[in-house]
């Protein structure tokens, strides 16, 4: 049956049927496998539309693809459905200076559509750690990063999407329009929806005027509890920071050893990294008062990172701590969000949990947003302790997040990997109204629904 799939796209370097790579069946961490009957690569809108319409009649499942980095097992297919990989459908096909937006294709890489609107002047803020991602993969996800305090979300960045529906019709969900109170909002519906809901295969993004400059600053402080109550001092002085990180002594030392780079001022235990953009006048002053506000609140040093190449190092360091741990053991990455002024609470409870287990947890994040990025390690762990122990701590960790007040993930999404602490954490009558809108518009359940908490 799948070798219809020609009919459709009589191109067979675009449709594998066979000894499809195993990349192709994973995600970025790549111990999640899963199994699919064809990958295909479209190029165009009308071959989507066309391979949905295949899927449906015959109920195939279908999960889509942009650049595999995601680390929950989004991309991981099953059932030997289809999976539709949109690295070929990688196009700028428009900016446009007049509206401060641009059309693009899914397959764009994040990092190389920001370099070119910034060539022209403009910024495309959302800024994950992953900057190989895809735009698409980003919407997916409602992808945030270190940005997200100043700037918002992904979310807060798209105007419009062309989506494919589950049986093959395209619908345009959006516009360049700055508002639009006509009718439901039904781009808000695709935007986190993990692939879920249908198949994005064009975006018309917001666009900012690029700031005149931009300055990071360093501050080491003698223990995390002190550096991250100091955050709500920086956000409450009204500084505007574009980012605010915090960082534990132990991860840094981790990034140190992968990438060569060293922190400075190692005697400190946890570090603010935070970063300001704007005006020169304007990052002048916020960060004059900044260096106050750190120092009446227990910074041990006030370093800015005046030197581009000492800056770029320091955010080098702090873009590779996944990795970094990975490197020495294998890890379940863990993103979840608790409101903000309950950081330093929930940080306080990982060591408790990490003392009372035995199971060693680096933490690092999003300070200025609560977002809250764990890497659980396995160590010397056997499958089944490793199995075992991980259950308990995600259980524990997920049980505290949501009793103070947050949510299973801030912008890494659910799929496969958190599904379980997503369903045991949400109210019955949520999952009632997401299942009623997955019903509505994937009614035979063949859009990534084996990661889905919809069915």
């Amino acid at each position: 049956m799948l070798n219809k799939l020609y009919e459709l796209i009589p191109d067979e370097n675009r449709v594998v049927l066979q000894n499809i790579d195993e990349k192709y069946l994973s995600d970025s961490l790549g111990r999640l496998k899963g199994e699919a009957g064809a990958l295909v690569f479209p190029v165009s809108t009308e071959e989507v539309s066309a391979l949905m319409r295949f899927a449906y009649a015959h109920q195939l499942s279908v999960t889509p693809r942009g650049a595999g980095t995601n680390l929950v097992g989004s991309t991981v297919p099953r059932e030997k459905g289809i999976v539709l990989d949109f690295s070929l459908m990688n196009h700028v096909l428009s900016i446009d200076e007049e509206t401060f937006t641009a059309t693009v294709e899914p397959g764009v890489v994040l990092q190389d559509f920001q370099q070119q609107v910034e060539a022209l002047g403009l910024f495309y803020p959302p800024d994950p750690g992953e900057k190989l991602a895809t735009i698409a993969g980003n919407i997916a996800t409602n992808a945030g990063g270190m940005r997200a305090v100043k700037y918002g979300v992904t979310r807060d960045y798209v105007r419009g999407l062309e989506v494919v529906l589950a049986d093959g019709r395209v619908i345009q969900a959006g516009t360049k329009n700055v508002k639009d109170a006509s009718g439901l909002s039904m781009k808000h519906l695709f935007i986190g929806s993990e692939g879920t809901l249908g198949v994005i295969t064009k975006c018309i993004l917001k666009l900012i005027p690029k700031p005149e400059t931009s300055l990071s600053v360093l501050l080491p402080y003698g223990d995390l509890k002190t550096g991250i109550r100091s955050v709500h001092a920086i956000i409450k002085a009204n500084v505007g920071p574009t980012a605010i990180e915090f960082i534990e002594r132990s991860v840094v030392e981790l990034g140190e050893k992968f990438t060569g780079i060293s922190f400075p001022c190692k005697e400190a235990k946890a570090y603010i990294l935070l970063t300001f953009d704007g005006f020169q006048d304007q990052v002048d002053a916020s960060v004059k008062r900044v260096k106050a506000v750190a120092e009446a609140s227990g910074a041990i040093d006030f370093i800015p990172l005046s030197d581009p190449a000492l800056a770029q190092d320091i955010w080098r360091v702090r873009g590779c701590f996944v990795k970094a741990v990975e490197a020495v053991s294998q890890q379940e990455p863990v993103d979840l969000v608790v409101p903000i002024d309950k950081t330093a609470e929930f940080i306080a409870f990982v060591h408790e949990t990490e003392e009372k287990s035995g199971v060693k947890m680096i933490s690092f994040g999003h300070a200025g947003d609560g977002n809250v990025h764990l890497c659980v390690m396995r160590e010397d762990r056997d499958d089944e302790t490793w199995e075992k122990d991980l259950h308990a701590v995600m259980n524990t960790l997920y049980d505290k997040a949501y009793a103070l007040g947050g949510l299973t993930s801030g912008e890494h999404g659910v799929g496969i990997a958190k599904r379980p602490y997503f369903l045991k954490n949400t109210a019955e009558d949520n999952l009632f109204a997401m299942r009623a809108v997955k019903a509505a518009l994937d009614p035979k359940h063949i859009l990534n629904d084996h990661i889905s908490y919809l069915k």
